[in-house]
């Protein structure tokens, strides 16, 4: 499957294998997502599937998402997403993308936005060491010097300071797929995913050949 299926992240959980061995997975609920516009070459200078995901109540959505939406079939749709593809073939428009078409054992790129922490400090949002604890120490969690004084005068641009943490798009890649639960369109993903749970997820196929190390990228 060269297009990919939005989901549902609903939090982490244990899974054992045949070896009784006990290893932390995420629970996905992965679509059933609608195709909801297919564009080609001829129309719009491009091939790709649009998919969308989890219903929404009519009134809110505007009457050019709902014009959208109506040419595809069904109900109203919150998220949509587009893939490119090469070729549109056995593809049709209102066709549903379900869990069905992942198997276990196959390697999946899972993005998502991370929990947003806020304004964050030194020590947690870039992992620096404290101050000094002794009586009289005014630096137990202060960043100490942060560049020089007179030359250049100000502070570097990309030093590593006290702000905002998480809430960024990251991909985690090579992720394996252990189960397929299709009646309950459930994923079970070992490891962990990006977001808290509830949080919308973009599951697609792994695109490096071999890739087994998970790691994020912004």
């Amino acid at each position: 499957m060269s297009i990919g299926i939005l989901g549902k992240k609903l939090g982490m959980s244990q899974f054992f294998d045949d070896k009784g061995r006990s290893i932390p997975v995420t629970l996905i609920e992965a679509g059933p997502c609608r195709i909801t516009q297919l564009k080609n070459s001829a129309s719009d200078g491009y091939s790709a599937v649009q998919i969308g995901f989890g219903d929404i109540r009519e009134k809110l959505i505007n009457k050019p998402a709902k014009g959208h939406l109506v040419k595809s079939g069904g109900n109203s749709l919150r998220y949509l997403r587009e893939y490119r593809v090469n070729d549109l073939g056995g593809l049709e428009l209102g066709a549903q993308i379900t869990v069905g078409n992942f198997e276990p054992g196959q390697k999946i790129d899972v993005s998502g936005d991370t929990m947003g922490r806020g304004f964050s400090g030194y020590q947690k949002r870039h992992g620096f060491s404290r101050g000094p604890m002794s009586h009289g120490s005014k630096n137990h969690r202060e960043p100490g010097s942060t560049g020089a004084g007179t030359t250049p005068g100000r502070i570097y641009p990309g030093k590593r300071m006290a702000g905002r943490y998480g809430g960024k798009k990251v991909t985690t890649r090579g992720l394996t797929i252990l189960k397929v639960d299709a009646e309950k369109n459930l994923l079970v993903v070992k490891g962990s995913v990006p977001g808290k749970p509830g949080s919308l997820l973009n599951i697609k196929p792994a695109n490096k050949v071999g890739c087994s190390l998970a790691g994020g990228v912004k």
